[in-house]
């Protein structure tokens, strides 16, 4: 059965949107290969909110993105989009996904070779918690205090016991710190 893997990119203060929406950390050669080489590794399908799947569907299909090292990979992977709005055909190899989130994520636990791979929005990512859906939780802790914005964990989610399986920094001065369910 696939694990639902949730990578996300957070400030030491806990926000993963800053006041004036999404801020991505500075790349470099550790985000290269720590994040975006070894989220994909693994992975049979990635699950998308609406926003961040048009916003990446857009980018990875762009002439821009042709020649980006990862860009086979995200453009040949099955995607989930969860959303109440989108309708038809999403394209970029997607599937669109509304209603009943937790049987949603149990049949692509049941049906996809690898991991799936949740790069969130905010807005997902607080509906697969809440839902307690999340297997492994791998978080960039980036070294920037937002003061406010989107937090990933908010009040009302069901407590959980996590163990640390991997922490490493980058050379951005970011920690990635990977946990599972304990």
């Amino acid at each position: 059965m696939a694990k639902l893997v949730l990578s996300m990119f957070m400030s030491l203060d806990g926000y993963v949107e800053g006041p004036n929406g999404f801020a991505p950390p500075p790349w470099s050669g550790d985000m290269e290969r720590m994040w975006a080489g070894e989220n994909l590794t693994g992975v049979g399908r990635l699950l998308y909110g609406r926003v961040n799947f048009l916003f990446n569907r857009d980018f990875w299909s762009s002439d821009e993105a042709a020649a980006a090292p990862h860009a086979t990979i995200m453009n040949s992977l099955p995607k989930t989009v969860v959303s109440a709005t989108l309708t038809g055909d999403p394209g970029w190899n997607g599937e669109i996904v509304s209603g009943d989130l937790t049987g949603a994520v149990a049949r692509l636990k049941r049906e996809t070779q690898g991991d799936i791979q949740s790069f969130g929005g905010a807005g997902l990512a607080d509906s697969l918690i809440r839902a307690d859906l999340v297997d492994v939780y791998r978080l960039l802790l980036v070294p920037v205090l937002q003061g406010g914005g989107k937090r990933l964990f908010t009040d009302g989610r069901p407590a959980a016991d996590l163990a640390l399986t991997d922490a490493r920094r980058l050379d951005t001065g970011a920690m990635l710190l990977t946990y599972a369910k304990a």
